[in-house]
Order: structure tokens, then C-alpha cells, then sequence
């Protein structure tokens, strides 16, 4: 018995291996690396340019690091702080969110505090800061917060957008706001919000009044840009055509562009004739090849299109992706 047991235990142990070794040798593996590692370096320019240099308190894990490294008197360095505070946050990613979640945030929450390291070696802020007008001893790169301000959350803004996009996120505040969005249904840049301004108004303890509004400002204005950039990420086109040439249509679709449709009977107000509407939900570059399709075949059809920014449903994904690699 103990040896079947011990046997169970060793085929899991290959079975997973095995997964492991298929996910590192495959080209989406490779790709949302390289999208990561990408995102969690603007993160840092943003830590490092932007927020440290004027100790502006934007909602972000990075933002209480500086706030509890200034109470510590330093003693603990902002990017250390930022480990430290993350890896609490990873192990409920981990276990509220999903393992997939869980592991892509655990590479991007790891190296944003070397990043941040290895950029101020690079370029140190201290050699683009400026003294701000009518602030003593407030600096800034830009020369203005409100410049900086703005710089800081378009940059943050598309890199939380693109790591949400592949189920990650750059760790910190974004764990907090993924888990507000799961179990409370906000809107993913509403959950940023929320958690933001609560860890924002922490800056009470080492900034006036005047910098905790521009954070909280700032905070605001991050949630916003995050759902505008998100909703770019997602949109799709719904196209809806009506066609004698519907069944050629359908298989291009499905065969071909590697989408559902929907197929409708419609009766024409004008002449009464019966026929079928196919509806789809296409991307930008799948739409131009059907466009291209019916251009080229000169198919009769009269098509409508309109934009969708959330799709919800109960597709297959893994039988869709798995068709999809065997057509290329």
C-alpha cells in the first residue's frame, strides 16, 4: 500500500515537472516575460523619478515604502521596504487570487527593488532634481509636481493595464485592488482607487496637507487612466452582417480567424424575406482579414460594427488556444 502510495506521489511529482518544463519552452511563456520585465522598469523610472525625489504619496505600495522608510530614519531602505511589504501581499495573491496570478506577480513584485536599485546607480534622481517654486526644500525632475504627477500615472497607468491584461499585475497596491475587484466586483480601476487612497492618506505622517491632496488627486486620477487603458486593451469589434453568403462567411470565421459567431434569423423590414444575421466578436487585425475576405470573394453584405470593451462568457479557453496552435 505505502508503496502505491509512494508511486502516486512520484507521478504527480513527473506530471508537474512536465508542465513545467512545457511552460518554459513555450513562446507564451517567453513573451509575457519579456511584457513584464518591460512594465516593472517603467514602474521603477516611476518609483524612482517621480516619487522619491518630492516623497509624493501617490496610493502605491512603493508609496508606503517611503512613508515607513522616513519613519524608520532610514534604516530600512525604500526598495527594501518594498520587498518586504510584497512578499506579505504575494502569499494572499497566492491563495485568494489564483496560482497563475500568484506567480507571475511573484517575478514582478521580486524585481522591482533591484530595479529601482540598479536605476538610481544608473542615473541617480539627484542629478535631474530641481528645487520646486514656493516649496523649501521640495525637489522635483520636471520642476513642477503636478508635471510629475501627471508623467507618474500615464506610465503606471499602462504598465498596470498591460499586466492586468496577461493576468499579473506589478505587485503591492494591485494585489490589494485585484482582490477588491474579485470578492467586491468593482471595476478593476475603482478597486485601485480604494485601496490607493486608503495607503495615500498614510502620508499624513511625514507630508502636509498640500502634498497628501496632490496624492490623493493623484490616486484618483490613476484608477481613471487604468480603466481607460484597460478598456483599450480589451475592446473588440461586434460585427454583425447579413449575407446570402453566410455559411462561407461562418467557416472563414471559425476556420480561418479562429472565432465564434452567432447566427440570428432575421426577416427584412422592407421585402419580408427571411434570412440569417451572423454576429461576431472579432479584434482589430481579425477584422481587417474578414474585411479583406469580402472584398476579395465579393460577397454581398450588409455589415454593422460597433466597439465592446468587456466580454464575459463560458468558452473554452485552453480548446480554443490548443485549435489555434495547431492551425499555426
Amino acid at each position: 500500500m505505502n508503496q502505491v502510495i509512494e508511486d502516486i506521489k512520484k507521478l504527480g511529482q513527473r506530471e508537474t515537472w512536465t508542465m513545467v518544463g512545457q511552460a518554459l519552452i513555450s513562446f507564451k511563456f517567453w513573451k509575457e516575460l519579456v511584457i513584464m520585465t518591460i512594465g516593472m522598469l517603467l514602474v521603477a523610472a516611476c518609483v524612482n523619478y517621480f516619487l522619491t525625489p518630492a516623497s509624493m504619496i501617490i496610493g502605491t505600495i512603493s508609496g508606503l515604502s517611503i512613508v515607513l522608510s522616513k519613519l524608520l530614519g532610514g534604516a530600512i531602505s525604500v526598495p527594501t521596504m518594498i520587498v518586504i511589504i510584497n512578499a506579505i501581499l504575494l502569499v494572499l495573491a497566492w491563495f485568494l487570487i489564483g496560482k497563475e496570478f500568484g506567480a507571475k506577480t511573484v517575478y514582478t513584485a521580486m524585481i522591482l527593488g533591484p530595479l529601482v536599485d540598479l536605476e538610481e546607480k544608473i542615473l541617480p534622481w539627484e542629478s535631474l532634481a530641481i528645487p520646486v517654486p514656493g516649496m523649501d526644500g521640495t525637489v522635483s525632475v520636471m520642476g513642477n509636481l503636478w508635471f510629475d504627477l501627471l508623467c507618474f500615472i500615464l506610465m503606471l497607468s499602462a504598465s498596470q493595464a498591460i499586466l492586468f491584461s496577461i493576468n499579473a499585475s506589478t505587485g503591492g497596491l494591485d494585489i490589494l485592488a485585484k482582490i477588491v475587484n474579485k470578492y467586491l466586483h468593482f471595476d478593476i480601476g475603482k478597486s485601485v482607487t480604494i485601496a490607493g487612497g486608503i495607503i495615500c492618506c498614510t502620508a499624513f505622517l511625514i507630508n502636509d496637507a498640500r502634498m497628501v491632496i496632490i496624492g490623493l488627486i493623484g490616486t484618483w486620477l490613476n484608477g481613471v487612466v487604468v480603466d481607460y487603458f484597460t478598456a483599450l486593451l480589451n475592446n473588440r469589434k461586434r460585427v454583425c452582417i447579413v449575407s446570402k453568403d453566410t455559411d462561407k462567411l461562418r467557416q472563414f470565421i471559425i476556420n480561418d480567424i479562429h472565432r465564434g459567431c452567432t447566427l440570428h434569423e432575421v426577416i427584412g423590414g422592407f421585402t419580408g424575406e427571411k434570412s440569417l444575421e451572423l454576429e461576431t466578436l472579432l479584434t482589430k487585425d481579425d477584422f481587417a482579414k474578414l474585411h479583406k475576405y469580402i472584398d476579395d470573394n465579393k460577397i454581398s453584405a450588409f455589415m454593422t460594427v460597433d466597439n465592446v470593451s468587456e466580454m464575459f462568457g463560458f468558452w473554452n479557453k485552453n480548446k480554443h488556444a490548443r485549435r489555434h496552435a495547431e492551425s499555426r
